[in-house]
């Protein structure tokens, strides 16, 4: 056990003194449009993934991707050590919805809710390359299989009554 500020021998400074925190916090983000619907034209798209990211940038977190299909939205996020992953969601969610129904659909909303499963940094490329590739997964399953997938992949307990409230 260390005690006050003294340091094992053979330690130095090194040892002491962490001038930065340093993380790597990837969250991999999923959310719905409202009551599923499937109103995120082609036309939108690239539009609204560049806004997902402009939020992200502008409170400090990174993007490394953003995609989806007509009902909903992926991103692969790097949150720094002061954000939480709720604070980012709502600000982002919150932003987006804001711009799409002033802009584009006037009834535009986002689900209330939002899934987020960390990642690690062996399974970046392999997310970034599922994000990229919606248009073709989705000719195979829904978005409640695969968010189900999801919630069960990543041990989340869930109660079937709630989930698509």
């Amino acid at each position: 056990m260390f005690r006050g500020t003294s340091v094992p021998r053979g330690f130095g400074l090194k040892w002491r003194a962490m001038a930065h925190t340093c993380i790597n916090a990837l969250y991999h983000c999923v959310f719905s449009t409202k009551d599923r619907r499937k109103i995120i034209t082609p036309e939108i798209r690239p539009q609204l993934w560049a806004y997902l990211g402009g939020i992200a940038r502008e409170i400090s977190t990174h993007a490394l991707l953003v995609g989806g299909t007509d009902d909903h939205v992926h991103l692969l996020l790097q949150l720094p050590a002061v954000m939480s992953i709720a604070k980012a969601m709502q600000e982002i969610k919150g932003g987006s919805s804001k711009w799409v129904h002033e802009s584009h659909l006037p009834d535009f909303a986002w689900q209330s809710g939002y899934g987020a499963f960390t990642i690690g940094a062996s399974q970046k490329q392999a997310t970034l390359a599922y994000i990229t590739n919606q248009a073709e997964h989705h000719k195979k399953a829904t978005f409640k299989q695969e968010f189900l997938g999801f919630l069960r992949k990543n041990g989340v307990k869930y109660d079937l009554r709630f989930i698509w409230g």
